[in-house]
């Protein structure tokens, strides 16, 4: 059962992975996968004091503080459970991103964009407008660029509403 899922998901790996060979689509998922390594995320927590007037500065600490957490857990669960990403797997993927580390379960974009996404909403719901699409094409571009299975992505996201949801009640708001 598990040989079956793991070759659907190198499957919807491939497919994803052949619009690479679109330069336009190659360029839009490189720049948002860049832009979620963290300086887009970074400029939000930054940015955070000045959109909200209520929580100011609650919700840039809440952010920083659970963007820490989650960067810690990434790098356990990455570490110990190193698998490995598509592009080395399988030779019909290509790799359209340098990956930023070895392993690829869980996504860290897809964690981190999810995790700031939701307490960033909470704070500001007219920000859903920007940020749930942006977190949409974050977790899109690992794909695209045969950097993540979608099971990385999917718990990547699961992850980060968790921490999200933690740090809500953490930081009591």
């Amino acid at each position: 059962m598990l040989e079956h899922f793991e070759t659907l998901e190198l499957r919807v790996c491939r497919a994803l992975n052949r619009h690479l060979a679109l330069e336009s689509v190659r360029q839009l998922f490189v720049v948002v996968s860049r832009l979620g390594d963290g300086i887009f995320w970074y400029t939000l927590i930054l940015a955070m004091p000045m959109l909200t007037a209520s929580s100011a500065p609650t919700a840039a600490i809440q952010m920083a503080v659970t963007g820490l957490v989650a960067s810690v857990l990434q790098a356990v669960l990455k570490a110990s459970l190193a698998r490995e990403r598509p592009f080395v797997i399988s030779p019909a993927i290509a790799c359209g991103a340098a990956p930023l580390d070895r392993y690829s379960f869980p996504s860290g974009h897809s964690l981190h964009a999810v995790c700031f996404t939701t307490i960033a909403v909470c704070h500001v719901p007219l920000l859903a407008w920007l940020l749930v699409p942006f977190t949409a094409l974050v977790m899109a571009s690992r794909v695209v660029l045969g950097l993540h299975y979608p099971s990385d992505v999917a718990a990547g996201a699961a992850v980060g509403l968790a921490l999200a949801i933690a740090s809500r009640a953490a930081f009591g708001v």
